[in-house]
């Protein structure tokens, strides 16, 4: 197995040693450095397959490293880790970022998200930013489930201001939309896409997701749990089975749940959700 190598940037010696507990595994080598010329330099010299930046010392510009890493190394992964601030989350993904994570950091996710990125071959035109206003957030998502999960983190780190709780339900719901789409809709082809939009009022987040397929009716879904009758509460379980399809089919009675309206569109391709906001 060849062992991968990991380049960490922090001002923070508490930040290091808790990432090096985390990452560290027989089958990778980490650095530590603390500044971002610092990085550079020694990228110059040894180049790496993931780099992970966060807050360095003397005004560091993470946003910067990342653009300088893009040119110098194309094919090196680059997560980054910073204040909470949507427009640094958008302009990370535009500029090519794996993925962007808010201090202080989540420790169990950023270690899922780097074995992710250290697996990922084709990753860099997965996810396209098409409207960068932090009101209007427009986004295409390749069909792969690793993109999937890197625009559901982008769609909790622009709603950091929120509570955890808000956070997670606008994330979930999210989740299981987009699971459909990809699924249901695009039968999982990369070669096709989801357009998502997120938007933030004042009093509200809305989502629209719209995936490629021909659509569905909600009231023909003998596989999904929110098609069940009364009488019968795992109808959708035994029809799966059924079917050779996989568990699951909760993911519309899950996303109705967590979200104050849910609305589709005529043909069943694309899914509306609000969530009215109660700020911390």
């Amino acid at each position: 197995m060849r062992s991968r190598s990991l380049l960490l940037i922090d001002a923070d010696p508490a930040v290091h040693q808790l990432l090096t507990k985390l990452l560290q595994r027989e089958d990778r080598s980490i650095q530590d450095v603390y500044d971002g010329s610092e990085a550079l330099a020694l990228l110059r010299r040894y180049p790496c397959d993931l780099v992970l930046a966060g807050q360095g010392r003397n005004g560091f510009d993470n946003l910067k490293l990342l653009r300088r890493v893009r040119a110098m190394l194309p094919k090196t992964r680059v997560i980054l880790a910073g204040e909470a601030n949507p427009v640094n989350v958008v302009r990370a993904i535009q500029d090519h970022a794996y993925c962007y994570f808010h201090k202080p950091l989540a420790g169990q996710p950023v270690a899922e998200m780097v074995q992710q990125a250290l697996d990922a071959d084709s990753w860099m035109d997965d996810i396209r930013i098409l409207s960068a206003r932090p009101e209007w957030i427009t986004i295409d998502i390749r069909c792969k489930l690793a993109a999937a999960e890197r625009a559901i983190q982008l769609t909790r780190e622009l709603h950091t201001d929120l509570t955890q709780i808000m956070r997670e339900d606008i994330a979930a719901s999210f989740r299981e939309l987009l699971l459909n789409g990809m699924e249901h809709g695009a039968k999982y082809d990369p070669r096709k896409r989801i357009r998502a939009s997120i938007l933030r009022t004042a009093r509200s987040v809305i989502v629209q997701i719209q995936d490629p397929g021909k659509g569905f009716s909600l009231n023909s879904l003998p596989h999904a749990a929110i098609s069940n009758p009364d009488d019968s509460p795992v109808r959708h379980a035994e029809f799966r089975q059924e079917h050779g399809q996989r568990p699951g089919g909760f993911g519309i009675l899950m996303a109705r749940n967590m979200v104050d309206e849910l609305l589709y569109n005529e043909r069943g391709n694309a899914a509306l959700f609000v969530k009215y906001l109660k700020r911390r």
